[in-house]
């Protein structure tokens, strides 16, 4: 077991399982923590208080870590924490660390133990309310969702690979991966989404060039849409020294992944089979491993009304984080939790009531904006930004003044052939006569 998650090897199961599964935990394991297990029910009285973060706590660093999973390797030196930019992405307001609303909204949800958290609109990138929007924290395995991200606009979806030992090795969470088993680059990113598996996240990032490579790739594309809180330290989103994400950025990351179809599908998705895997040649007696189902581990895609899907995550230092967008009356939102509890209720439910207050806000509350989408979708050929005006030849000025031009050259031409026309019939008339 990893020193890192205190999470038992995810197994197959059915969908009823996964559903009641999803309903014990917030997070992306079967299985909760001693420190989870030792705690009280949510209907036991419990003293609560909404985590003070008006002090800026963490406006440089997450907390402090409570084991040794952010000690670097021998050798290495711990990363300094990222530069804090001079103005705040998205908006002086977003600079704020506690509470940022807008003008004569209503009081917040009750009950909600996430210590950050950002409400924003999927499709205008409007922040509507948040709490410590840039506090830094981690994310556990909602980083998952830059991974996909990265490998969805990277990899071909229908190649199919061969597991490894190491695949089936991975640390924390796993979906059941065996070595020798053949997966297809989207049965693994399904692994990845729905299931959180680790050994899936290992399978794709050594399709991209390994594991500091991948991580690379994924810090340069957090760069590039402005989520300059965000700093991943692994692929799978176990805790790495320097690991941190924020309220906002996690919006920003999840608006991203949400232009490209298949990462769309993939989170809104329920249950989908799974392969097995070949007995191990070198185990006397060992048998073939059939196919699996495996359901989706957000619990308010079975839940709450209008789910679009969303990414769980859970370690010991990281606590409780969560990421999902939901529709209403054509308006899209996401909601965003870092270092939640599963008291007084739990991350699901606190996501569902900060859902409803958005939704109830007036359409054009904000606090700020989240990064626009740069890029392109090389899976989905989507744009994700609006071209400039007359970017192609066709829309060109310079080629409407040419159309222009011809059609004023046809009009002289036809008024010079009239006119020769006529001194013509003149002419032939006057040898008529003659």
């Amino acid at each position: 077991m990893s020193t890192r998650m205190t999470r038992r090897d995810r197994r197959p199961r059915s969908l009823a399982a996964a559903a009641l599964a999803a309903g014990l935990i917030g997070a992306s394991a079967l299985t909760l923590s001693p420190a989870a297990l030792a705690a009280p029910a949510p209907d036991t009285p419990t003293p609560f208080t909404t985590p003070d973060t008006d002090s800026c706590p963490n406006k440089t660093n997450p907390p402090p870590p409570i084991d040794t999973s952010e000690v670097p390797e021998p050798g290495a030196v711990a990363p300094a924490p990222l530069p804090v930019p001079s103005s705040p992405i998205g908006g002086a307001e977003l600079g704020d660390c506690g509470l940022v609303l807008p003008d004569k909204a209503p009081p917040v949800p009750a009950d909600i133990s996430a210590t950050a958290w950002t409400i924003a609109d999927l499709d205008t990138g409007r922040v509507l309310a948040a709490k410590d929007p840039h506090g830094r924290y981690r994310p556990a395995s909602t980083i998952k969702v830059l991974l996909a991200t990265v490998a969805l606009r990277s990899l071909d979806l229908n190649k199919v690979v061969t597991a490894t030992q190491d695949d089936a090795n991975a640390d924390g969470t796993r979906v059941g991966i065996g070595p020798g088993g053949h997966y297809s680059n989207k049965q693994l990113m399904q692994a990845l989404l729905m299931c959180s598996g680790n050994d899936a996240a290992h399978a794709i990032a050594t399709q991209l060039g390994g594991e500091q490579a991948t991580i690379g790739k994924m810090n340069d594309l957090a760069k590039r849409l402005h989520a300059l809180d965000t700093r991943a330290a692994t692929p799978s989103g176990l805790d790495g020294p320097g690991m941190s994400v924020s309220a906002y950025d996690l919006a920003a990351l999840f608006r991203e992944a949400m232009t490209i179809p298949t990462f769309a599908e993939i989170v809104h998705t329920q249950q989908v089979d799974f392969p097995g895997y070949p007995a191990d040649p070198q185990v006397p007696g060992d048998t073939d491993r059939p196919g699996f189902v495996i359901a989706n581990d957000n619990r308010l895609l079975f839940d709450y009304d209008g789910d679009l899907g969303g990414k769980t995550g859970y370690t010991d230092d990281a606590r409780q984080t969560f990421v999902t967008a939901a529709e209403r009356n054509g308006h899209r939102l996401v909601v965003t939790l870092l270092k939640g509890d599963v008291l007084p209720i739990r991350p699901p439910e606190q996501a569902a009531r900060l859902l409803d207050y958005g939704f109830a806000l007036p359409l054009d509350a904000s606090v700020g904006t989240l990064p626009s989408a740069t890029g392109t979708s090389a899976n989905s050929g989507v744009a994700l930004a609006s071209p400039p005006p007359h970017d192609t030849p066709d829309a060109t000025e310079p080629r409407e003044s040419h159309h222009d031009s011809w059609g004023t050259i046809t009009i002289i031409g036809g008024l010079v052939l009239v006119i020769g026309l006529v001194i013509a019939g003149w002419s032939l008339a006057g040898r008529s006569r003659r």
